[in-house]
């Protein structure tokens, strides 16, 4: 009997951990309608992980230039993956190819943008994924608009300094709260040549899959208004959050000893604080006031500090901690099992999407400290729009303090919290996952000139492009 053919979807995520959990959970939504996901990450990156293998997912390591001994930053990384991604995707598909199975479908991580034409080269059907909220993705989508409206030069800053909405369904942020404004006015400016390469490359996808819910805002209908021909059909498949015991892969040996402890604690008494995983988080001046302001709370809580970020702790913080059972710092914590844990009572963020999804799932408050990129858009969401968290305008050891205490204490909050996570993950999941099955479907019989079908919830955005002349 002749062996059937597998259907593999390639997926290619942008090789941080907040871009390898979602597109992980997307294998299995794939896994889930009988393909087989393989997910690849640049060499460097792929050794690191730290997980079991699966049966349904394979991972594979591509060759990208870098020592065993590096650890490339976000321009490094780039730099790497523009130089190999290409050349190794493509070999990767001939390879699949020559095992006599198929591949269905790319799905590439905007970030990682350096797959599109690869994946166009070989005449597959690509897919771009969006794993943030959909709001984040229309700020960078408005470049050409904000261009032309002048609010920004042509490198990337802000004309002036302010607050603005792009709609009046987006929360008010800062000109400074841009996504690429993060680190010197040089790396300014080298974001911002990124974002708008990967609008240029995005224009050719058929389809855009975002990883957030169909009614996020009332902005279906806001950007309808804005649509532009030639563009990704954006489909809102999410939120895509993992129930159950499957575990994320992770580039950090995860600290199970935590959850231990956290048993012996009283229902809603403990605070969890973690920043992060792709950059030091808040400096040693500020690591040190917010353990000083633990420490003065009188509250247990749990770390998530790896220890090259540890400088700035009071001499004898780590050892007063742990005498005095009154909580633990770890180097990398398994989030999920602690959110969902009834002895926590907040959770202390920078706002990355995937952090502020696990809290909602299993309605945790939010203490919002967001630091750089889209996290910035994620607070003004929690905090002006659902009002489910406050934010800190510092890490003074008063503002922490007072920060836990009126957040834990909002009773209100609570209830705000539980229609959330019911609106979200139960009626609005099964949506993203009715859309998800039309992708399918189309997915299944596409071709060069198959349109996405019009029968399931979808939004048009405006695209990178000179010509553009809607304004702000």
């Amino acid at each position: 009997m002749k062996e059937v053919k597998k259907e593999i979807v390639i997926l290619v995520p942008y090789p941080a951990q907040g871009h390898v959990t979602p597109m992980q959970n997307l294998g299995w939504a794939f896994a889930a309608q009988g393909f087989h996901p393989l997910i690849v990450l640049p060499r460097s990156i792929h050794r690191q992980l730290h997980g079991e293998e699966e049966e349904e997912m394979r991972w594979v390591g591509l060759g990208d230039g870098v020592g065993q001994e590096e650890s490339p930053d976000f321009f490094a990384m780039e730099s790497a993956m523009e130089k190999s991604m290409g050349r190794e995707l493509e070999g990767l598909i001939e390879k699949v190819r020559g095992e006599g199975d198929e591949v269905a479908c790319v799905v590439v991580d905007l970030l990682a943008s350096c797959a599109i034409e690869a994946a166009h080269r070989c005449g597959i059907p690509t897919a771009g994924f969006w794993p943030a909220m959909f709001a984040t993705y229309l700020f960078i989508a408005s470049i050409p608009l904000m261009l032309h409206r002048r609010l920004l030069s042509h490198t990337g800053l802000p004309q002036r300094e302010g607050k603005f909405s792009l709609h009046p369904e987006l929360p008010v942020i800062s000109t400074e709260d841009l996504p690429w404004l993060v680190g010197t006015e040089a790396a300014r400016k080298a974001r911002f040549r990124f974002w708008k390469r990967t609008l240029e490359r995005s224009s050719a996808l058929k389809w855009l899959l975002v990883n957030s819910f169909p009614d996020e805002s009332k902005l279906e209908l806001a950007n309808r208004k804005l649509s532009s021909e030639g563009c990704p059909r954006v489909l809102p498949i999410g939120p895509i959050c993992r129930n159950g015991i499957r575990k994320s892969v992770s580039f950090w040996e995860e600290d199970l000893s935590c959850l231990k402890w956290l048993e012996k604690q009283k229902t809603k008494s403990v605070v969890y604080i973690s920043f992060g995983s792709w950059v030091s988080p808040i400096g040693e001046a500020k690591v040190r006031n917010l353990a000083v302001a633990l420490e003065a709370s009188g509250r247990p809580f749990i770390w998530v500090l790896r220890s090259s970020w540890r400088e700035g702790l009071p001499n004898g913080f780590l050892e007063r901690v742990e005498k005095e059972e009154r909580g633990r710092v770890v180097n990398w914590a398994p989030q999920k099992q602690i959110l969902q844990h009834n002895s926590v009572a907040c959770y202390i963020t920078h706002c990355g999407w995937n952090s502020i999804l696990e809290a909602l799932q299993f309605e945790k408050k939010l203490v919002c400290y967001p630091v750089a990129g889209d996290q910035f858009v994620n607070c003004a969401f929690v905090v002006e729009v659902w009002r489910v968290g406050l934010k800190l305008n510092g890490v003074e050891a008063k503002d922490v303090e007072e920060g836990i205490a009126r957040v834990i204490e909002d009773e209100e909050m609570d209830g705000r919290l539980k229609t959330l996570n019911q609106r979200i993950m139960a009626g609005n999941n099964n949506t993203g996952a009715f859309i998800f099955k039309t992708f399918i479907k189309d997915l299944k019989r596409a071709s060069s000139t198959t349109a996405v079908t019009q029968d399931a919830t979808q939004i048009n955005i405006p695209c990178y492009s000179s010509n553009n002349k809607n304004v702000l």
